[in-house]
Protein backbone atom coordinates (compact mmCIF):
# COMPACT_ATOMS: atom_id res chain seq x y z
CA UNK A 1 0.00 0.00 0.00
CA UNK A 2 1.13 3.41 -1.13
CA UNK A 3 2.54 5.40 2.37
CA UNK A 4 1.60 9.37 2.82
CA UNK A 5 4.72 11.06 4.58
CA UNK A 6 3.46 14.16 6.68
CA UNK A 7 6.00 15.94 8.89
CA UNK A 8 8.20 12.58 9.69
CA UNK A 9 4.90 10.34 10.34
CA UNK A 10 4.07 7.59 7.90
CA UNK A 11 0.08 7.14 6.92
CA UNK A 12 -1.56 4.59 4.48
CA UNK A 13 -2.27 6.77 1.89
CA UNK A 14 -6.34 7.30 1.08
CA UNK A 15 -7.66 3.87 -0.66
CA UNK A 16 -10.44 4.35 -2.94
CA UNK A 17 -13.77 3.76 -1.07
CA UNK A 18 -16.21 0.44 -2.29
CA UNK A 19 -18.19 3.33 -4.06
CA UNK A 20 -15.54 4.66 -6.03
CA UNK A 21 -14.11 1.22 -7.23
CA UNK A 22 -17.43 0.51 -8.66
CA UNK A 23 -17.45 3.63 -10.72
CA UNK A 24 -14.39 2.86 -12.39
CA UNK A 25 -16.03 -0.57 -12.64
CA UNK A 26 -13.52 -2.70 -10.58
CA UNK A 27 -16.29 -4.28 -8.65
CA UNK A 28 -19.61 -5.12 -10.48
CA UNK A 29 -22.87 -3.89 -9.33
CA UNK A 30 -26.71 -3.19 -10.55
CA UNK A 31 -26.76 0.02 -12.46
CA UNK A 32 -30.27 1.64 -12.15
CA UNK A 33 -28.82 4.87 -13.83
CA UNK A 34 -25.89 6.80 -14.43
CA UNK A 35 -24.97 9.85 -15.61
CA UNK A 36 -21.71 12.87 -15.90
CA UNK A 37 -22.27 13.55 -11.76
CA UNK A 38 -23.67 10.19 -10.38
CA UNK A 39 -24.52 6.72 -10.69
CA UNK A 40 -27.10 4.71 -8.81
CA UNK A 41 -27.03 1.10 -7.81
CA UNK A 42 -29.29 -1.45 -5.99
CA UNK A 43 -28.13 -1.69 -2.53
CA UNK A 44 -26.64 -5.64 -1.86
CA UNK A 45 -28.42 -5.62 1.72
CA UNK A 46 -32.11 -3.73 1.01
CA UNK A 47 -34.15 -2.39 3.57
CA UNK A 48 -37.35 -1.93 1.53
CA UNK A 49 -38.08 -3.59 -1.65
CA UNK A 50 -36.66 -0.79 -3.40
CA UNK A 51 -33.44 0.48 -1.78
CA UNK A 52 -31.33 2.59 -4.44
CA UNK A 53 -28.05 3.85 -3.58
CA UNK A 54 -27.52 7.72 -5.10
CA UNK A 55 -23.89 8.22 -5.46
CA UNK A 56 -22.03 11.17 -6.43
CA UNK A 57 -19.12 10.52 -8.92
CA UNK A 58 -17.43 13.33 -7.03
CA UNK A 59 -15.89 11.96 -3.42
CA UNK A 60 -17.48 14.66 -0.57
CA UNK A 61 -17.18 12.06 2.42
CA UNK A 62 -20.12 12.68 4.06
CA UNK A 63 -23.40 15.62 4.80
CA UNK A 64 -21.28 17.59 7.79
CA UNK A 65 -18.15 18.39 4.96
CA UNK A 66 -20.15 19.57 2.27
CA UNK A 67 -19.90 23.24 1.47
CA UNK A 68 -21.70 25.62 -0.78
CA UNK A 69 -19.69 24.96 -3.72
CA UNK A 70 -21.16 21.45 -3.60
CA UNK A 71 -24.96 22.75 -3.59
CA UNK A 72 -25.19 22.13 -7.30
CA UNK A 73 -24.31 18.30 -7.06
CA UNK A 74 -26.57 18.21 -3.88
CA UNK A 75 -29.51 19.10 -6.10
CA UNK A 76 -28.48 17.03 -8.66
CA UNK A 77 -28.89 14.00 -6.11
CA UNK A 78 -32.37 15.11 -5.14
CA UNK A 79 -33.44 15.64 -9.14
CA UNK A 80 -31.90 12.19 -9.92
CA UNK A 81 -34.11 11.11 -6.96
CA UNK A 82 -37.34 12.37 -8.71
CA UNK A 83 -36.70 10.83 -11.73
CA UNK A 84 -36.42 7.60 -10.56
CA UNK A 85 -39.66 7.65 -8.24
CA UNK A 86 -41.35 8.36 -11.49
CA UNK A 87 -39.59 5.56 -13.45
CA UNK A 88 -39.83 3.13 -11.19
CA UNK A 89 -43.67 4.02 -9.87
CA UNK A 90 -43.17 5.17 -6.61
CA UNK A 91 -46.40 7.49 -6.24
CA UNK A 92 -47.40 6.29 -3.12
CA UNK A 93 -43.90 7.98 -1.49
CA UNK A 94 -40.39 6.89 -0.92
CA UNK A 95 -37.97 7.80 1.57
CA UNK A 96 -34.68 9.73 1.09
CA UNK A 97 -32.30 9.26 3.96
CA UNK A 98 -28.15 10.95 4.44
CA UNK A 99 -26.20 9.06 6.82
CA UNK A 100 -23.39 11.30 7.72
CA UNK A 101 -21.34 9.95 10.38
CA UNK A 102 -20.71 6.48 12.28
CA UNK A 103 -23.34 7.58 14.75
CA UNK A 104 -25.81 8.03 12.35
CA UNK A 105 -25.14 4.35 10.34
CA UNK A 106 -22.64 5.78 8.01
CA UNK A 107 -20.64 2.74 6.54
CA UNK A 108 -18.98 4.00 3.83
CA UNK A 109 -17.06 7.53 4.12
CA UNK A 110 -18.02 8.81 0.46
CA UNK A 111 -21.72 11.02 0.47
CA UNK A 112 -24.95 9.13 -0.76
CA UNK A 113 -28.41 9.08 -1.12
CA UNK A 114 -30.46 5.92 -0.22
CA UNK A 115 -33.84 5.97 -2.03
CA UNK A 116 -36.29 3.16 -0.01
CA UNK A 117 -39.88 2.48 -1.26
CA UNK A 118 -41.93 -0.17 -1.83
CA UNK A 119 -43.44 -0.77 1.24
CA UNK A 120 -44.89 1.48 3.98
CA UNK A 121 -42.28 2.68 5.72
CA UNK A 122 -42.87 3.25 9.57
CA UNK A 123 -41.74 5.96 12.52
CA UNK A 124 -40.01 6.94 14.26
CA UNK A 125 -36.78 6.51 12.17
CA UNK A 126 -33.81 6.10 15.01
Amino acid sequence: MPICVISGYNFPAMSKTIFQKIIDREIPATIEHEDDQCIVIRDIHPQAPVHLLIIPKRVVARAAEATAADEPMLGHLFTVAALLAKKLNLGAGFRLVVNSGPNAGETVPHLHVHLLAGRRLHEPLG
